[in-house]
């Protein structure tokens, strides 16, 4: 009997790809990867047995997760198209590499996985896999068999495996970055999201209506205290996501250009992200020289776009890591955010390495800017455009031959 690795989440794709596997032969260990998610563990065992998994694997990966993934992708202020903080797609690589470790150990010549054919999720699990072990064997049953959303509900009916009833309705992913939402209701564009879609952000009638703020301390990109109090990661961010999710901030819903060719709309709840990544942009105006801040946010597009597409095990992305934390060794202070139905705003930064001076951007008494400089400065700044305008542009067509004749 061939053994095989799974990477299974407990939800409806991957509970049918155990009893896909098992009714043809194969021995199947489940290895579910504690990321963060609000996921109820004893059930996500049970249901994996009940399918027919010979073993089911929990893994504490939080501290992990936070550490090597969502430092980098705060420092590089990570959103796909400007948008999304990339929740599935920070994830896939640790998993990986866990699902990877267990084959490795139990002798498995086999990897699975429960992604469709129209997901970045096959793309994402399989480059990793093809890096991390290229003699192994590869299953996606849910692509390759072609089950469609529709048959595996009835499958998962069928052969018992208990499914939460939004499962039927929407393809959930959630971890310590965030929680996201597609399919069903979803897939109609114009369609408004409705309020059963959303777990972690309260609906309007439900959110205070007096701000709260929240203080955030920064080293050298990193956040480790909230409030001057110190935090452990994983800690502070669900302490900002939850506070986030109570003010209704940090839902997005977006139409998506998908790594496979095909735009599909997504539904994110990331309060939490998103805070943190504004805050942290926030710090790095004040402590970014004027090149680099610049230069920065087309790096930060490249990055997230290698996460996005699977690409986490790629030199670019681990070259451009390394330029990003060059850029962060002054990137220490402290952000004061604001919450407010529906939104949280920058209110206040600080940080003793501020290149922001006072002296020099007031308009007041205080003004330490030297004027007289700017006049120099401004005849030099604006010599070759003089030079161009007198020779070949405007000022040569208004005195050239002819100029001011009739035609």
């Amino acid at each position: 009997m061939k053994r095989v690795a799974l990477a299974y989440s407990g939800g409806l794709d991957t509970s049918v790809t155990i009893r896909w596997l098992t009714e043809r032969g194969y021995e199947v260990v489940a290895v579910a990867v504690d990321v963060g998610q609000q996921e109820d563990f004893a059930l996500v065992r049970e249901r994996g047995m009940r399918a027919g998994a010979a073993e089911v694997r929990v893994i504490d990966a939080v501290d992990r997760f936070a550490g090597e993934f969502l430092i980098p992708a705060i420092k590089a202020n990570g959103l796909y198209e400007g948008r999304y903080p990339m929740v599935s797609s920070l994830a896939r690589p640790l998993i990986a590499e866990e699902v990877v470790r267990v084959a490795r150990e139990i002798g498995a010549g086999v990897l699975a996985h429960g992604c469709t054919g129209k997901g970045n999720d096959q793309v994402r699990f399989e480059v990793a896999f093809g890096v991390l072990a290229p003699d192994l064997e590869i299953l996606a049953p849910v692509r390759d068999d072609g089950i469609p959303r529709e048959k595996a509900v009835a499958l998962a009916e069928e052969w018992g495996i208990p499914i939460a009833d939004v499962a039927t309705s929407f393809s959930i992913d959630e971890n310590l970055w965030g929680r996201t939402a597609e399919c069903g209701p979803l897939e109609d564009p114009w369609a408004a999201p409705p309020e059963r879609a959303f777990a972690r952000t309260a609906p309007a009638q439900n959110r205070p209506s007096e701000p709260a703020e929240v203080v955030v301390g920064f080293e050298r990109g990193v956040p480790v205290s909230l409030d001057g109090t110190a935090r452990p990661l994983p800690a502070l961010i669900r302490e900002v996501d939850a506070l986030g999710g109570r003010y209704g901030f940090g839902r997005v819903d977006m139409i998506e250009n998908r790594r496979v060719g095909i735009k599909s709309r997504e539904l994110y709840e990331v309060p939490g992200a998103l805070a943190l990544i504004t805050a942290h942009r926030a710090l790095e105006t004040l402590t970014l020289e004027r090149d680099v801040a610049h230069f920065k946010p087309s790096v930060e597009q490249r990055w997230s776009e290698l996460v996005y597409d699977g690409l986490w095990f790629s030199p670019l992305r681990a070259a451009i890591d390394a330029f990003v934390d060059a850029t962060q060794s002054h990137v220490t202070g402290e952000v004061r955010l604001e919450f407010s139905p529906g939104t949280c705003s920058v209110v206040g930064r600080r940080s003793e390495v501020s290149l922001y001076d006072e002296g020099l951007a007031t308009y007041g008494e205080g003004d330490a800017f030297d004027h007289h400089h700017a006049a120099g400065f401004v005849r030099l700044w604006g010599m070759p455009l003089r030079v161009w305008s007198e020779v070949q542009g405007i000022g040569a067509e208004a005195s050239g031959p002819g100029a001011g004749s009739p035609g």
